[in-house]
């Protein structure tokens, strides 16, 4: 460890260690309006691109007239599949945009306006006409869809079929079973800082500005798209206005960028509407779930069977892994979980917070409710009654698994022992009251990555890793973890991430972004402590440097099963007369390795729970199936949770050592929090009205319909 003689630093202050609630670094730049984002680099000659979207939902363009477009003062170009750029074939399908004269769905790009300014390449851009030759389109999902069927795998690599023992015929036999569907409708990610990037060439050199979860997976796009080399490019991303999945990928915008100022010359930035992002930049796949469970009269499961259907595109694959979480949750030695997906002419689904984890755990959970209501028994105790103790898929032991102690404090906190179990049993004039549970659980992902830290004559230190910052305060943690490792307080350290100009490192992504790049952050920082404590005298007017990579041990295969886990309690009111639910308060218990900074933990898992408390009650999608296009598509139609909407949200944790993790022995905290939420919101409602509603959201109208068809 470095010591004062060696840098002539005061120890480390207690406050700014791991696991503190250190303030964010960007705080105060991005309240006062000084973080620049993406479509915030005035470069000179700067111009503006402003997409054409199609109109149909499936066909070719037949023609593009542009005449009046380019007729309009101030719009520079008008580029088309005739006059655009050719690119190499992208490995990802969505980006070859104005490269042919297919429509594979609504909303897919087929122009591109360049005006002098946003307003003027708005302009033309209404003033395009494009003609089109349409083609019978189909965008319906339905259990029963012919062209469903079973892929090879489901996101994230996982087998899309796994079948242990005989669960078909365990179920058959179990003393209590629940067979039931639930349905969840697509989810949109709108980030606050919709999909932005800033191209220039200089030369033969490109420099992009792109609002990115990762910018090392957009240089290797590009160059691979516009064969450039990957040294010859140069991608930022210095703040990110989140993500939520949705720029886990390079998406349109920063290919339109790219290729309108190489058509063009002049810098380009494009900035997508938000209008215009359920149909290019992701979506979570509607999930129609099949769960059955069986048990016997000890509520010990002898069957799980857990059956997704969900869509995709016709263009690319992507399938929710909505059941992969039934293989991980509770003891059961006969299993079937299994995903179809159906081809469809609707934009690509991607990832959204949690993919897979948000829908599959609120079937599951729902289910275990259920269930519990079958048997007399309670929830929290049927769960613990399940309790494995190895993971049931793979049969390894788990790295550290404190579900649990999770849910007795969380069941502590919330006053659960006052419940009274009957549904309908608390009244408030017009509003029935009711409380839920729920589970969750997320895994633990690691990729390697690479940082440098060097000590600096003057006594600071600089650490190095092209990480992103999408709002979650990884600039503080990294800071922490680095400050930590070298024995020095804080404020002495300096953070450089969001460029590839920095040392290579993984998107942010997976809940993994600490704990990959914060292991080579470690590890640099202890290199670097080492070398210190060899030296003698001042230092060098260079400093000192040592580097690290951690391939080969942050992604080596472990031999145990590593997930975090939580518990969400939920409070709820429901307006007999109106049908509207409130939230009255959530509490979240959650099991996630040490807590790096308390405070940005804290800020994360409250937003996951809010965000579940969004798919509860108000975020919803619908597919309009005569014009195969999202009808919400702008904040106004699509409701996400407000001020009003959360009144009382609290997020614990449990103090958690794992050694068989990382050096900082952390777990992700970025999607743990949505997981089960919705389940414990959907569960508070039963509770309180006796009335299983198993489609979301739970909105007046549907609550409202419930109630009276069932009497109440």
């Amino acid at each position: 460890m470095a010591t004062t003689a060696d840098t002539g630093i005061a120890p480390a202050d207690p406050g700014s260690a791991v696991g503190a609630p250190a303030e964010r670094r960007e705080g105060r730049q991005k309240v006062t309006g000084r973080a620049r984002y993406a479509a915030e680099h005035h470069l000179p000659g700067r111009a503006h691109a402003w997409p054409v979207a199609a109109s149909v939902a499936r066909g070719r363009v037949r023609s593009v007239d542009a005449s009046a477009a380019l007729d309009l003062p101030g719009v520079i170009d008008v580029l088309t599949h005739g006059n655009a750029p050719r690119l190499a074939a992208p490995d990802d399908p969505v980006l070859a945009v104005l490269q042919d004269d297919r429509v594979p769905h609504r909303g897919w790009f087929v122009a591109l306006v360049v005006g002098e300014t946003l307003e003027a390449a708005r302009a033309g851009a209404a003033a395009v006409r494009v003609a089109y030759e349409t083609e019978e389109h189909d965008v319906t999902l339905d259990a029963g869809h012919p062209g469903a069927h079973v892929p090879e795998e489901a996101n994230g690599g996982h087998p899309a079929r796994r079948e242990q023992g005989d669960p078909e015929g365990a179920f058959a036999a179990s003393a209590v079973r629940v067979d039931t569907g639930y349905r969840v409708p697509p989810l949109h990610n709108h980030p606050m800082e919709p999909h932005s990037s800033t191209a220039h060439w200089d030369g033969d050199r490109l420099v992009v500005h792109t609002s990115s979860q990762g910018t090392t997976p957009v240089r290797t796009t590009l160059a691979a798209m516009f064969e450039v080399p990957e040294e010859r490019i140069t991608v930022t991303a210095e703040h990110v206005g989140g993500g939520f999945g949705s720029k886990g990928t390079p998406r349109p915008d920063v290919v339109l960028a790219v290729m309108a100022a190489r058509h063009t010359g002049r810098p380009v930035t494009v900035a997508l509407h938000r209008r215009m992002l359920p149909s290019v930049v992701g979506h979570r796949a509607p999930t129609l779930h099949r769960v059955r469970l069986g048990a016997g009269e000890d509520g010990r499961l002898t069957g799980v069977l857990h059956e997704v259907v969900t869509h995709t595109s016709r263009i690319k694959e992507f399938v929710e892994q909505a059941a992969v979480p039934a293989r991980v949750m509770y003891a059961v030695t006969d299993s079937l979980t299994e995903h179809r997906v159906a081809p469809l002419d609707v934009p690509t689904p991607s990832w959204m917070r949690a993919p897979g984890e948000a829908p599959g755990m609120y079937a599951l959970e729902s289910a275990m409710d259920e269930l519990a209501e079958a048997l007399d028994m309670d929830p929290i105790e049927l769960r613990i009654a399940n309790e494995p103790d190895t993971e049931p898929d793979s049969g390894k032991p788990f790295s550290s698994r404190h579900l649990v102690e999770c849910l007795r404090e969380g069941a502590r906190r919330f006053g659960w022992s006052r419940r009274d179990p009957r549904p309908r049993s608390r009244r408030e004039g017009p509003l029935l009251v009711g409380t839920g549970v729920a589970a969750a659980t997320y895994p633990v992902l690691v990729s390697p990555s690479t940082a440098s830290a060097h000590a600096l004559p003057d006594g600071s230190f600089a650490v190095r890793v092209n990480a992103t910052d999408i709002g979650t305060g990884a600039r503080t943690v990294l800071a922490q973890i680095a400050a930590d490792a070298l024995g020095v307080p804080l404020d002495r350290v300096r953070i450089e991430i969001g460029s590839t100009e920095l040392p290579a490192a993984p998107l942010a992504g997976g809940s993994s972004g600490s704990a990959s790049w914060g292991w080579s952050v470690h590890d640099a920082c202890t290199r670097l402590t080492a070398r210190l404590a060899g030296h003698t005298g001042p230092l060098p007017e260079g400093g000192l440097s040592a580097r690290a990579d951690t391939t080969g041990t942050a992604d080596a295969d472990s031999p145990y099963a590593r997930h975090a886990f939580g518990a969400h309690f939920a409070e709820v009111a429901v307006d007999t007369v109106t049908g509207e639910t409130r939230v009255r308060r959530m509490l979240g218990v959650f099991a996630a390795g040490r807590i790096l900074n308390a405070r940005t933990a804290r800020s994360q898992l409250i937003g996951g729970m809010t965000m579940g408390l969004g798919m509860a009650l108000t975020e919803g999608s619908t597919m309009d199936a005569a014009f195969g296009d999202f009808a919400e598509s702008d904040l106004a139609a699509y409701h996400v949770p407000v001020h009003a909407d959360v009144p009382d949200v609290e997020a614990h944790w449990i103090d958690e050592d794992d050694p068989h993790l990382n050096p900082m022995g952390s777990k992700g905290v970025g999607e743990i929090g949505i997981v089960g939420s919705a389940a414990a919101v959907g569960n508070a409602v039963h509770h309180a009205t006796g009335v299983r509603f198993r489609e979301l959201p739970l909105t007046p109208d549907r609550v409202l319909a419930g109630l009276r068809e069932a009497g109440v």
